[in-house]
């Protein structure tokens, strides 16, 4: 019985946390620029280890020049690397994209399928991924494990694992599904703009008081608040 009651409590405090990050981040939502499938996931495929912003700064060129898989199966890797340099590893994140858009040619007609176990067999695309493109794309509800949500589930306490499958499991048990996508929008706008790895904004934190992490970053409302990244509340 105490191990129920300890359970009902993780839950509750988990959707107040999730309460206090929607009146905080009410316009949380996928940053990467898109207007398809396609686009969203060479987009994600992109963002492995650069910000959003960087992605969004090529992806305009990107698609002009390739704006389909057909067009991407029979692209030149090197001059794909010339648009991406940018966003780091272009050489392997070229090849990928030109594999990327051969299986897609080939397996399922151009388009992106809208189902997970698909998804996670296509060059460059894990559950991750695959969880972005589901839930913005086609609006299937998914955790979306990124670097951001796994730090602050720890921090929150709603698991106390590293393998992003365990984490995306532990953390979707303690939501409705319906929720999951925002709710995964709002914890990588916190872990951006507030809850950093090195040094969180504690004291500016508008979860400080259901937190079990508070104290790991400055306290002080006036240093933390500089601590703060765009665009603050």
């Amino acid at each position: 019985m105490a191990e129920e009651g300890s359970r009902l409590a993780t839950v509750r405090r988990a959707r107040r946390i999730d309460r206090a990050l929607a009146a905080a981040y009410p316009d949380a939502k996928c940053e990467l620029d898109f207007t398809s499938p396609f686009q969203l996931l060479v987009a994600t495929i992109l963002s492995a280890q650069t910000t959003d912003r960087r992605v969004n700064a090529v992806t305009p060129v990107l698609f002009m020049a390739y704006p389909d898989a057909a067009a991407l199966a029979v692209a030149n890797p090197e001059d794909i690397e010339k648009i991406i340099m940018s966003t780091g590893f272009f050489r392997a994140k070229a090849k990928t994209l030109v594999a990327l858009g051969v299986a897609l040619t080939e397996r399922f007609g151009g388009a992106v399928p809208g189902r997970m176990e698909d998804l996670v067999t296509l060059p460059g695309v894990g559950r991750k991924t695959a969880n972005v493109v589901l839930g913005d794309a086609f609006g299937v509800p998914g955790i979306t494990t990124d670097t951001h949500l796994l730090r602050l589930s720890r921090r929150f306490g709603w698991t106390d694992s590293e393998d992003p499958v365990v984490v995306e499991s532990d953390v979707a048990a303690l939501f409705e599904p319906r929720d999951w996508t925002a709710l995964s929008h709002r914890v990588i706008w916190h872990g951006r703009r507030c809850c950093h790895a090195r040094n969180p904004a504690c004291g500016a934190c508008p979860m400080a008081t259901l937190c079990p992490s508070y104290g790991a970053g400055e306290t002080s409302p006036e240093k933390a608040a500089k601590l703060l990244r765009e665009p603050r509340s």
